[in-house]
């Protein structure tokens, strides 16, 4: 394992050598750090100190065995403090924030179990620009771009059959002649209009529908039918309502500090009901390799966790335990959200996209939806479905009609 380098950089050392734009890099095994031996990560950052910025990309030697993004890349100082403290970010952020990621994968993928000790990086010059991505799609190129985050108006990510610049067109199927496989090219594309390559990944062992569709399928000449279906996808459904959360850590909360008939509770009983609720989660999202949030209340328009938040004041040491608590419970819905494919909620939310999200080989045959009612009719809405007994567990439908209005059906 030492050894091994990993495809994230075996592939971009490929390119450069093959007269690509890659730009310079440095591939930092996980040893080096654990040796402190960073001789050649200083000549490389003197080279760039004029930049005062990189970005650390994460290389960990069975990465390309995971999903695009699994893993995060950080911009950092140009020195040799700023790359160990992206290191141990990206660590991190492996052990806490993508850990369930990386658990379902390990459920649902078969991914190997690793040792995030061996996390090496990847150096390169921080290039601003917006980001590209590039894979053959059965016999077509398709092409996927990330908004500029420098840009005060910002676009929202899309696919195209057509790239902005035919240069990208011909440099797409050039790499993939060069490196003999089918792959996916990620790009950073800089305000000069320059194409930089800056990532490959090895996808030819990754089917996708549309080609499985078209081995197993024969095309006729009509159909005739009464009811026309354009879009449609089930989903194990959890259904979130953080109101009646809330609503139930103040009503313990009132328990706690007022006279009240029976058992009284405290503190400990409270936070025990809150990792309750991320365990559930937790359980939910390792039952279901895809699975869909229902929204009923994801975060609740009238304070009430603010109240939550703040209803042990006159206790100091109990309300910071509660505080404590409920900020960690935050982050714990993100993390959950986060694994899911499907979200239904009123449009105030959505899913954030970053490009491997968009437009990544992984999101091919389960691309990201996020159905919406409007704000205006919420409590409508809500009441609706829970009048039609919604449920966590349920497999729900979505069925989207010609117009693009999706309706969600309970099983």
């Amino acid at each position: 394992m030492k050894n091994k380098i990993p495809e994230k950089a075996r592939l971009l050392e490929k390119l450069r050598k093959n007269g690509f734009d890659v730009p310079d890099f440095i591939y930092v095994p996980a040893d080096q750090f654990k040796n402190e031996d960073f001789k050649q990560l200083e000549l490389f950052l003197d080279h760039h100190r004029q930049s005062y910025k990189v970005i650390a990309r994460s290389a960990h030697p069975l990465e390309s065995k995971y999903k695009s993004g699994t893993f995060d890349s950080i911009e950092t100082y140009a020195d040799i403090g700023g790359i160990k403290y992206a290191r141990n970010r990206i660590i991190k952020a492996a052990e806490t924030s993508k850990r369930l990621s990386i658990q379902r994968q390990l459920m649902f993928n078969h991914a190997p179990e690793i040792d995030m000790n061996e996390m090496g990086v990847i150096v390169m010059p921080f290039v601003n620009g917006s980001s590209a991505m590039a894979k053959m799609i059965g016999s077509d190129w398709e092409f996927g771009y990330c908004r500029n985050r420098t840009h005060k108006v910002q676009s929202e990510p899309y696919i195209t059959k057509v790239p902005h610049d035919r240069r990208l067109l011909k440099l797409s199927e050039d790499i993939q002649k060069a490196l003999g496989f089918r792959c996916e090219i990620e790009y950073i594309i800089s305000s000069d209009g320059e194409i930089h390559v800056v990532q490959a990944k090895d996808i030819s062992n990754i089917e996708t529908l549309e080609e499985k569709e078209s081995e197993r399928s024969v095309k006729l000449d009509g159909i005739r039918r009464i009811r026309k279906r354009r879009n449609y996808r089930e989903r194990p459904v959890y259904v979130m309502n953080n109101k009646a959360f809330y609503i139930n850590i103040i009503s313990q909360c009132e328990d706690l500090v007022q006279e009240c008939k029976g058992p009284k509770p405290d503190i400990n009983d409270i936070i025990a009901g809150i990792k309750a609720y991320e365990k559930e989660l937790e359980s939910f999202a390792l039952r279901h390799q895809r699975f869909a949030v229902l929204g009923l209340a994801i975060q609740d328009p009238s304070d009430l966790y603010q109240i939550a938040n703040h209803y042990l004041d006159d206790s100091p040491e109990l309300q910071k335990a509660l505080s404590k608590a409920l900020y960690k419970n935050l982050y714990k819905i993100d993390i959950f959200l986060a694994e899911a494919d499907t979200l239904i909620a009123k449009n105030k939310f959505r899913i954030n996209l970053c490009s491997h999200d968009a437009y990544g080989i992984d999101t091919v045959r389960n691309p990201l939806w996020s159905a919406y009612w409007h704000i205006d009719h919420h409590d409508e809405v809500v009441k609706e479905f829970l009048r039609l007994g919604f449920k966590t567990g349920d497999t729900i439908g979505i069925d989207i009609d010609a117009e693009g209005r999706p309706t969600v059906y309970r099983h």
